[in-house]
């Protein structure tokens, strides 16, 4: 009888011990399911961010918070080589580890992760150690992941996780962390043209005026806060004569004086620009075509009603100076919120280029 029941009780715990590890499966198939959810998620929000109209700074700080948030991360930090130095692109971390967390790879523990490709994972074992990159650290991470970041085949900066627990990321899913990796080099990638596009920005030295690559990154966020806007450019249609007959100081002069006319006339809402030599632009954010024509006629009438003294460098001694005058053809069309900016103002540049020689007048396409 004894045996008999020993033999029952001994099937039963068999059976628990197979539904035990059939759950466990299952838990862990759940899991593993969630987490390429999860990844999809994270890839879409990525997406999402690389799209909206903020700075490239913004977004790539924007997509550490969505690590941190979706994959409930302590710590993550992002940090690119820009050619001279490494800099913290995005951290959730005290500024005061900053100069530790921007000098990993000098650290020998991760010196071959870099060279390698690879992940490093590393942890204390107990209370009371640091990592080895710690400098001046206690209790702050616990462990850490490290994965050196390539464009093609190029190193340019690496991404670490930290958690304040030993042990934390013994059983992380490394190959989505790999997929998240990746996403991140892509978003660098995609924003990194966007990072050219910003800092290749140059104030004009005649007019003070920002150069016309102001329009494709801060400008454009600006504008593409209302649906459509209203761009016009114009050209000051005479300045080869001008610099021919009175001299190219007093070509600069015009370009100044009319720069400077316009600045007056507009709101500081809406943006000029020197878009190229005798070219400048002007955005009506938010301003419809028929709501501005009247203005940009002011505007013309402003322009070409100056009498610019000719400038003392172009003439010769005891030479009495001229005055000119400067005419302009303008053009003016709508651009709608989303759209390429670049192909609107190359639409505005080249039905100046192609206007008949000395038309002067104000053109609506």
């Amino acid at each position: 009888m004894i045996i008999a029941v020993i033999i029952l009780l001994v099937a039963i715990i068999m059976l628990l011990m197979i539904y035990n590890m059939l759950i466990s499966k299952k838990i862990e198939k759940y899991n593993s399911l969630n987490q390429k959810v999860v990844s999809l998620n994270v890839l879409q929000e990525f997406m999402d961010t690389i799209s909206e109209e903020k700075s490239a700074n913004d977004k790539i700080r924007k997509i550490n918070e969505i690590l941190i948030e979706k994959y409930d991360i302590k710590y993550s930090t992002i940090v690119i080589y820009n050619g001279s130095e490494y800099i913290i692109k995005a951290t959730n971390v005290d500024v005061k580890h900053w100069d530790t967390l921007k000098n990993l790879h000098s650290e020998e523990i991760f010196k071959d992760s870099i060279e390698t490709a690879t992940p490093k994972y590393i942890t204390v074992e107990k209370e009371g150690e640091r990592l080895p990159y710690q400098k001046m650290e206690f209790g702050r991470a616990k462990s850490a992941m490290f994965f050196p970041l390539y464009i093609d085949n190029v190193y340019i900066g690496y991404w670490i996780i930290e958690s304040g627990k030993p042990h934390d990321f013994d059983k992380i899913d490394t190959t989505i962390l790999e997929v998240v990796k990746n996403n991140i080099i892509s978003v660098i990638k995609t924003i990194d043209n966007q990072n050219i596009v910003e800092n290749i920005v140059r104030e004009d030295k005649f007019t003070g005026l920002k150069s016309a690559e102001y329009l494709y990154g801060e400008g454009k966020r600006k504008i593409d806060q209302y649906t459509t806007s209203s761009i016009c450019m114009f050209e000051i249609t005479n300045i080869v004569d001008i610099n021919e007959e009175y001299g190219r100081h007093t070509g600069n002069d015009v370009i100044t004086k009319v720069s400077e006319i316009v600045q007056q006339s507009i709101s500081k809402d809406y943006i000029l620009v020197r878009y190229m030599g005798p070219k400048f632009v002007i955005v009506f954010s938010g301003a419809e075509i028929e709501g501005v024509s009247d203005f940009v006629l002011n505007i013309k009438n402003k322009i070409e009603n100056l009498s610019i003294e000719q400038s003392e460098e172009d003439l010769y001694e005891d030479e009495e100076p001229e005055y000119v005058k400067a005419k302009v053809n303008m053009v003016i069309t709508t651009y709608y919120k989303g759209t390429a900016i670049e192909g609107t103002t190359k639409k505005l540049e080249e039905y100046l280029e192609l206007a008949p020689q000395g038309e002067n007048d104000i053109n609506y396409i």
